[in-house]
C-alpha cells in the first residue's frame, strides 16, 4: 500500500482516565470479554483451521504455526502464534519486514496475509494473557529500538497490551520499513490517547471490511 494515499492520522488528543477503580474494572471486563471472543473464535472457526492446517503442511517444510518473539506490556516479551505464511527459515541474520510482493510468501501465505487469516492463532494469545482483541499491534524489539530513537512517544504503546487489531493496522495497514512503522505510529498514540469502548468497536468493524474485502495486504 503506499503511504502517500493512505488516509491522515487525526489530531492526536489525549483522554486520560484517572480513576484507577475504574480503569481495574475495564481491564478485568475486557479481559473476560477477549477470552470468550477467542474461545467463540477458535470453536467456529475449527473446520477452517483444520484445512488451512492440511494446506500449510503440504505447502512446503515447515511448521504449520510460526512463533516468534515479541514485546508486550510494560516492554514484557512473549511469543506470538500465527499461521506459517512464508517459507521455511524465511529470515536469516538481522530481522526483515515483509513486503506484499515478497519472494518469501508462500502461495497459501499470500492468501493467509490477504485475508488476515494468519492471525487466528492470536487468539491463543488472547487467552494466555499476553494480547488482547484490540490493541496496538506488537513489534519486535530491534524494530522497536529504532523507532525509539527517532520518536521516543512510542512507549507509549507498552502501557496497554498489544491487540489482534488495532488502529494503526486498519487505517495504514502493514509497514514495509521503519519510515512507515513510523507513520503508523501515529495512528497508535490516537488510540492509546482516545481509548474507549466507542473506538475498539468502530476498529473492529473497520477490521471486519478490511478481511471481507481482501485488504488485508
Amino acid at each position: 500500500m503506499n503511504a502517500s494515499v493512505r488516509e491522515r492520522p487525526e489530531n492526536i488528543e489525549t483522554n486520560e482516565n484517572t480513576d484507577p477503580g475504574r480503569t481495574r474494572a475495564n481491564e478485568l471486563i475486557s479481559r473476560i470479554a477477549g477470552i470468550l471472543i477467542s474461545l467463540t473464535a477458535l470453536c467456529v472457526l475449527s473446520p477452517l483451521i483444520i484445512i488451512l492446517s492440511f494446506l500449510i503442511k503440504v505447502s512446503g517444510k515447515g511448521p504449520v504455526i510460526y512463533s516468534q518473539d515479541r514485546i508486550g506490556k510494560n516492554g514484557k516479551p512473549f511469543v506470538i502464534y500465527k499461521f506459517r505464511s512464508m517459507v521455511f527459515n524465511a529470515e536469516t541474520g538481522l530481522p526483515r519486514l515483509s513486503c506484499s510482493n515478497e519472494e518469501r510468501i508462500t502461495r497459501i501465505g499470500k492468501f493467509l496475509r490477504k485475508y488476515r487469516i494468519d492471525e487466528i492463532p492470536n487468539f491463543i494469545n488472547v487467552i494466555k494473557g499476553d494480547m488482547s482483541i484490540v490493541g496496538p499491534r506488537p513489534e519486535r524489539k530491534f524494530f522497536i529500538d529504532q523507532i525509539m530513537e527517532r520518536n521516543p512517544a512510542f512507549s507509549e504503546l507498552l502501557r496497554i497490551k498489544p491487540g489482534i487489531t488495532s488502529w494503526g493496522q486498519v487505517k495504514y495497514g502493514y509497514a514495509s520499513d521503519v519510515d512507515q512503522m513510523l507513520e503508523r505510529l501515529e495512528y497508535d498514540l490516537y488510540y492509546i490517547r482516545n481509548k474507549s469502548l466507542f473506538l475498539d468497536i468502530k476498529i473492529l468493524f473497520c477490521t471486519t471490511g478490511t478481511i471481507l474485502k481482501g485488504k488485508g495486504l
